[in-house]
């Protein structure tokens, strides 16, 4: 089966009523540990001119060896990106969805600290659901957009730039917690991971809100 390749024409579609286009994916929403990260990317109509980069995908479809090296070159291509964070503890305290809106609130506001306003511009959301407005962020238009991350270039780009990120975020913490094997699995449930939950108990970077495992909670 041929794997979709993003294009920009939602985004020329956009452009014709806004400067700006913002595209925002999240990664981490299922995983069992870490935080969860919102990818932000801007682009203008110059940008929506140029070639999209070799490789560009959504970062599901981006092999892990080759993420690092498409993630670089989309954050070339964008005018500007930005990654946003909601911690564990967060994510317990507000619940995932606010948590999700609350790390695409950050990334969007470090890139107005680049000097591009989201309010002057459309917010390309992927997925069918806003999350970012009832967060808090009034007078955004948050256009959300079923498989953006795969067919929408911009928020390919987020997606790939927050997957990278949060990834070598998730390797960092293994010499810490190594049991897990979060260099391998990056949180997500995998067998091994299940399998030390069991053994080990919770790490404070597990979502101790979720139903995840009969487990006693380390300190």
């Amino acid at each position: 089966m041929a794997v979709a390749i993003p294009t920009l024409a939602v985004e020329r579609e956009l452009l014709r009523e806004a400067p700006l286009v913002f595209a925002c994916d999240e990664v981490g929403r299922g995983a069992l540990a870490g935080p969860v990260a919102v990818g932000a990317s801007v682009v203008d109509a110059d940008s929506a001119t140029m070639e999209v980069p070799v490789g560009l995908r959504d970062s599901k479809l981006v092999p892990e060896p080759k993420r690092a090296d498409v993630a670089e070159r989309a954050a070339g291509w964008v005018r500007a990106s930005a990654v946003g964070w909601a911690d564990a503890g967060e994510i317990d305290e507000v619940g995932i969805m606010r948590a999700l809106g609350l790390a695409a609130i950050r990334a969007l506001a470090a890139l107005e600290e680049l000097g591009f306003a989201p309010a002057t511009g459309v917010v390309l959301l992927d997925g069918n659901h806003d999350y970012i407005t009832p967060a808090g962020a009034a007078g955004l238009d948050v256009r959300p957009v079923i498989k953006a991350d795969r067919d929408c270039a911009s928020a390919s780009a987020a997606s790939v730039i927050a997957k990278v990120a949060r990834d070598a975020r998730m390797v960092s913490l293994h010499d810490e917690h190594p049991a897990y094997e979060w260099q391998r699995n990056k949180g997500y449930a995998s067998a091994a991971h299940r399998s030390a939950i069991r053994e080990v108990g919770l790490s404070a970077h597990h979502r101790h809100s979720w139903a995840i495992a009969d487990a006693p909670v380390l300190f």
